[in-house]
């Protein structure tokens, strides 16, 4: 009993890493995973206190903070935590995180890195393929009894050939790339700047990579430049045969814009994993056979999760090791 007692006083006497909310591969890893011999977590959510006081009492303690997609790190709150030295994420995108704010009070920044980048891109093409090829519309129709019914269900586009321009070739806009040219697409791109080490033609404006491509693909970060970057001017250029396919941030794409020209036939159609006002999303594309919609899960497999969890611990281990973390973000 002494072993224990003394062990838990250890434990509490380790510095802590401060989740806000519920981070979900934490669920699906098993907190027994993420145990650690230089910090603890401290769950502010399990808390009753008001925020302001929870932060306020434990402030001298929390050295880190691990945050999700879903839980803003805001000046506000890192004011209250001056002992903080890192945010390490679960995401790859950092909008979320008041980086300038950060960047003042010399806190590092660590993210996902490119934990997800094949398991995003792999279901980047299977949206595209799904819209392309009707396959969720087609599955419906047989479901329906229409096939026995009505017959034979309007034929679909082929993949191969398309020219696809990608908006944002990071890690996982270029793992997409290279998919799709694989089969047979011809590439080009978008991004904030030129990337010397690929061969795609590059644009610099993501209206004329639009004018020129049979598909956009977005890939990029939300920032306050790429917000609603992609409007109805970009999606008239696009065309009336064009699709556009989201796993990166709902808000990069003026939603209620695109939902316009979907319903006016303006482009061709869509694969969606994320929205704007998530979890909500326009009742206009439910009925929509040229739409495909997943509730922001193109990150999230088994196997990733692990590879997340491994990625998280090393960089809070690193950080509270003096040693460089794993995934630093740098602009």
């Amino acid at each position: 009993m002494a072993v224990s007692t003394d062990c838990h006083k250890a434990q509490q006497d380790f510095p802590k890493v401060l989740i806000l909310k519920p981070i979900s591969f934490l669920a699906h890893v098993g907190e027994r995973h993420v145990a650690s011999n230089k910090f603890t977590f401290l769950k502010a959510y399990e808390s009753s206190l008001p925020l302001h006081q929870f932060l306020s009492t434990h402030s001298p303690s929390i050295k880190a903070i691990l945050s999700s997609v879903g839980t803003p790190i805001t000046a506000d709150i890192l004011q209250l935590l001056p002992e903080v030295g890192v945010v390490v994420t679960t995401s790859v995108g950092l909008n979320q995180v008041d980086l300038p704010e950060c960047r003042r009070r010399g806190i590092k920044v660590a993210n996902a890195g490119s934990v997800f980048s094949d398991d995003v891109a792999d279901f980047a093409v299977g949206l595209l393929i799904d819209v392309l090829r009707k396959v969720s519309a087609s599955d419906g129709y047989v479901r329906k009894g229409l096939w026995a019914t009505k017959g034979d269900y309007p034929l679909g586009s082929k993949l191969g050939g398309k020219r696809i321009g990608i908006v944002g070739l990071g890690n996982i806009g270029f793992a997409v790339a290279k998919r799709l040219e694989a089969f047979g697409c011809s590439i080009s791109y978008n991004s904030r700047k030129r990337k010397p080490h690929v061969s795609y033609p590059f644009y610099e404006s993501v209206c004329e990579l639009a004018a020129n491509c049979d598909v956009l693909v977005i890939c990029c970060e939300l920032t306050d430049q790429t917000r609603h970057m992609i409007n109805k001017e970009v999606l008239s250029a696009l065309g009336k045969e064009g699709v556009i396919v989201n796993i990166g941030r709902g808000a990069i794409i003026n939603e209620k814009e695109m939902v316009q020209c979907l319903v006016q036939g303006e482009i061709a159609g869509a694969g969606l994993d994320v929205f704007e006002n998530e979890p909500d999303v326009p009742v206009e594309l439910f009925a929509m056979d040229n739409v495909v919609l997943s509730p922001h899960i193109a990150v999230f497999t088994p196997e990733s999760f692990l590879d997340l969890m491994d990625l998280v611990m090393g960089n809070l281990e690193a950080f509270f090791s003096n040693k460089p973390l794993l995934s630093e973000y740098g602009d």
